[in-house]
């Protein structure tokens, strides 16, 4: 199958998406099918070409929230584009404007729309969860329940990555979901990674001692994501136990995130590592990951955390909430600073070296990436033959 990826969250600069795109062009050419990326860019360019794969961008303007990313902002500049690769399969990876381009194209490719993102989490409950439920909200959001339905018609699949956000699209009156959960990078994240001294040494930028108990966090610096929650928890825990943090990324909330740190020395916030190995083996040194946002679809940092054997400190709901096991971390309710400090406290005062070994024993278990896209384009294949019978 030629699949072609309209791949609207796509940056050079790119965490978990690009890390995505990238497995993406390499499995799909061990299965032997054609994978060709389709990113907004600042120029019409070919940017890779590998055997069987090809990362693609069209011009496009550039997103004003975060000058890192662009947007497709010209329908007939795609549609042109899905004519000139003629794909079999089609899949738009954003719920926003390129999917309703994808769905309006003429042509007669298979198509499926991949939920890589949770607007109503990331936005709408999470600005309004404060003063109604979330019946209420999403009535005042029926306008963008309407579009998700409209999708669900014009598209032949919608694939979630997990089961807590596919349950959410059915109830809204979606008819076509799948679930099909993501994965990790293969052969990159380890328990045997940790580093005793990596750990005592981060413990030391803390200023803290290697009896202390190191927590990090990484991904994107947006405000979804709620790290000025968990640096302020992480502070207080931290004023009745040693406790450390250290957060790793970058984004439009850092001058934000900086401030809520202050002059706390217990709490570093350093620049995203590019480096897999390297992110692996700090991984692996700390104490557990902690995790603030609700609205993730899979959580991949939860998802490296779990294989680099760490206990998870992740919210009750999203995708991160997916990939938790009790006696392995703490659970503590979605947006909830209060009930955060507490599960930072609970943790360190319940044996975390029990916690990291129970999930080092399980870091083996944790799904790969490749099966992922395995189970993705045979459910693409079966979804077509059933169309065609």
């Amino acid at each position: 199958m030629r699949i072609l990826d309209v791949c609207a969250f796509y940056s050079p600069q790119g965490g978990g998406v690009r890390t995505y795109v990238q497995r993406k062009m390499k499995a799909a050419a061990a299965l032997g099918h054609e994978v060709i990326i389709l990113a907004p860019g600042a120029c019409d360019e070919i940017v890779e070409r590998h055997p069987n794969a090809v990362l693609a961008t069209i011009s496009s303007p550039v997103l004003p929230l975060d000058r890192r990313y662009r947007y497709f902002g010209d329908e007939a500049a795609l549609h042109a584009a899905l004519d000139k690769w003629r794909p079999d399969i089609i899949e738009a990876s954003s719920p926003w404007a390129s999917a309703a381009m994808v769905g309006r194209w003429k042509g007669t490719a298979f198509r499926a729309l991949v939920m890589h993102a949770d607007p109503l989490s990331a936005y709408a409950y999470r600005w309004f969860k404060p003063f109604a439920t979330r019946q209420t909200i999403d009535w005042g959001f029926s306008a963008f329940w309407n579009h998700l339905r409209r999708l669900d018609r014009d598209f032949d699949l919608v694939v979630t990555a997990g089961e807590d956000f596919a349950q959410r699209l059915r109830a809204g009156g979606l008819q076509k979901v799948a679930t099909v959960p993501m994965g990790v990078e293969p052969g990159i994240f380890s328990p045997q990674a940790r580093d005793e001294a990596l750990r005592a040494a981060l413990l030391k930028t803390c200023g803290l001692g290697p009896d202390a108990t190191l927590l990090i966090g990484l991904g994107r610096l947006a405000a979804e994501k709620r790290w000025p929650m968990v640096v302020d928890a992480a502070t207080a825990a931290g004023n009745r136990c040693p406790l450390g943090l250290i957060l790793i990324g970058t984004g439009p909330q850092e001058d934000r995130i900086q401030r809520s740190i202050g002059d706390n020395p217990h709490i570093k916030l350093l620049p995203p590592v590019q480096d897999r190995p390297r992110l692996a083996k700090l991984l692996a040194s700390a104490d557990a990951l902690v995790h603030g946002c609700e609205a993730e679809t899979f959580c991949m940092v939860a998802a490296e955390g779990r294989a680099s054997g760490l206990p998870l400190i992740v919210p009750d709901c999203g995708g991160a909430a997916d990939q938790f096991s009790p006696g392995r971390g703490q659970m503590y309710r979605a947006s909830d600073g209060a009930h955060l400090r507490d599960q930072f406290l609970n943790f360190t005062m319940s044996a975390p070296h029990l916690h990291r070994a129970r999930a080092a024993a399980e870091a083996t278990r944790v799904r790969a990436m490749d099966e992922h896209f395995e189970d993705l384009f045979s459910a693409y294949g079966a979804q077509r033959i059933r169309l065609a019978a």
